[in-house]
């Protein structure tokens, strides 16, 4: 059955037109940037980020001082001063679910003790319960095809059940963020089994929550109709959420964070802005584009294991011609690490060893194939200023499709982990109680004189 267009989504020809008018009133000759000394995107000529803040809650190191020079070195990403090597290594050494350990860092600044630790997880999963009716009232009304929309929806809606919704103390800001972290995979997830039913035409899967289950494990019982998992699966699921919790105040989402916050907005516009920002392709949605251009070349290689072959479609994926024509290899390069994404080389080993349980060893070696050749083709094709090599979102999506999710989650489990980090920027701002964050545009436009109404042509 051909669904009915609404006619208020169509663009008009009347649209069109005054589109361009847009266009040609807001473009800027970029030559006016070098000019004014205009840091687009708030990053200098060599990659650099402009310095907007200070945190305690983690930090990025991708170069060091020689002699007066800054070199290029391997990636590294520290939580509250601790290495993220050190994090995984330590929960799979001991053997344990470790997302909520990390939470308790992010958000209070050291590691908890085991008692700690119980009583935060206790306490955290306490709010894994929604309010009466909310699945049915909300989530399952109007399903939406993008499960970001759903979960920012979702999220605003919250507020009307918050009895102190506007209160930017720290105890209730906490108490808000808590709960949050807690529901994110409830909404997510709820909000696909209602777009898989509605839309879909699949059957409808409604699993309460379970209180004694790990964040990983929780998700993968909510989500599959059988319930049913493997150890190593919500292992692995735990350390894709450890690495995507935190990634610097200076991401988009978390500058999204400290943004709102110093306006002391409440907390569900906060965190509803900053899975607005997580969305978008040039963030968070980046996994999947990367998936998608895999099906795409494995479609279009006769031979996966044929070095030429492969240099020969990565050729024309950055001359435009394969794929989605942008010209770019997705999950090659990072705005900060140029050598190596700590958190690509994390995930490697565990990927390897995921891909041969689930029998895609020879996709494993295709992505492998393709994060030796896509580095040094991207150096041959293009001047850069800084190495590349692939990134967190390389691995991430290749992980999520092993475990059989689906791919409109893929973006919604980064937000269920970058939902800490975003509490704690949310807390930082808050606590030092700083000025509303407001940077300058300068005004470049002639001023123009006021024209009759009967003199206008």
């Amino acid at each position: 059955m051909t669904e009915e267009r609404n006619v208020y989504s169509i663009v008009t020809p009347q649209i069109e037109q005054l589109a361009q008018l847009c266009h040609k009133s807001d473009i800027i000759d970029s030559e006016l940037y070098t000019r004014f000394d205009v840091k687009r995107g708030l990053r200098d000529l060599n990659g650099k980020g402009v310095l907007t803040g200070l945190t305690h809650i983690s930090k990025i190191t991708a170069t060091k001082e020689v002699n007066g020079q800054t070199l290029p070195e391997d990636g590294e990403l520290y939580y509250r001063g601790i290495n993220v090597k050190e994090l995984i290594k330590g929960s799979t050494t001991e053997n344990r679910f470790a997302f909520e350990e990390v939470a308790y860092l992010l958000l209070f600044g050291q590691l908890p003790n085991k008692k700690e630790l119980e009583e935060f997880k206790e306490a955290l999963f306490f709010y894994r319960s929604l309010p009466t009716g909310f699945v049915r009232d909300i989530i399952m009304k109007a399903p939406s095809k993008d499960m970001m929309n759903t979960l920012s929806r979702s999220v605003l809606t919250l507020y009307s059940y918050d009895d102190n919704p506007d209160d930017t103390s720290l105890p209730n800001v906490l108490r808000q963020c808590m709960s949050l972290i807690a529901l994110f995979p409830e909404l997510a997830i709820y909000g696909y089994q209602a777009y898989n039913h509605y839309h879909e035409g699949n059957s409808l899967f409604i699993h309460p929550p379970r209180t004694d289950l790990s964040t990983a494990e929780n998700i993968l019982y909510l989500l599959r109709p059988d319930s049913q998992y493997t150890e190593l699966e919500a292992k692995i699921l735990d350390i894709c959420l450890i690495l995507h919790m935190e990634h610097g105040g200076g991401n988009n989402s978390s500058f999204t964070t400290h943004l709102l916050s110093s306006s002391l907005t409440d907390t569900y516009s906060v965190m509803a802005a900053a899975i607005g920002s997580l969305k978008g392709p040039r963030h968070g949605g980046a996994n999947i584009k990367v998936v998608r251009m895999f099906e795409d070349m494995e479609n279009s290689l006769s031979d996966w294991t044929d070095d030429d072959q492969v240099r020969e479609y990565l050729e024309k994926l950055l001359a435009g011609e394969a794929f989605d024509k942008a010209g770019l290899i997705y999950g090659v390069g990072h705005a900060v690490y140029s050598k190596s994404d700590p958190r690509a080389q994390i995930f490697k080993r565990f990927v390897e060893q995921m891909a041969h349980e689930k029998g895609y060893d020879k996709e494993y070696a295709l992505y492998d194939k393709v994060a030796t050749l896509a580095p040094q083709i991207i150096a041959e094709k293009r001047r850069m200023y800084k190495g590349v090599s692939v990134n967190v979102d390389f691995y991430s999506g290749f992980v999520y499709k092993m475990l059989g999710l689906p791919m409109e989650l893929y973006t919604p489990i980064f937000a269920m982990a970058r939902i800490v980090g975003w509490s704690a920027h949310r807390m930082e701002e808050l606590a030092n109680n700083g000025k509303i964050i407001r940077p300058a545009y300068k005004a470049i436009g002639p001023d123009m004189p006021y024209v009759p109404m009967n003199k206008r042509i």
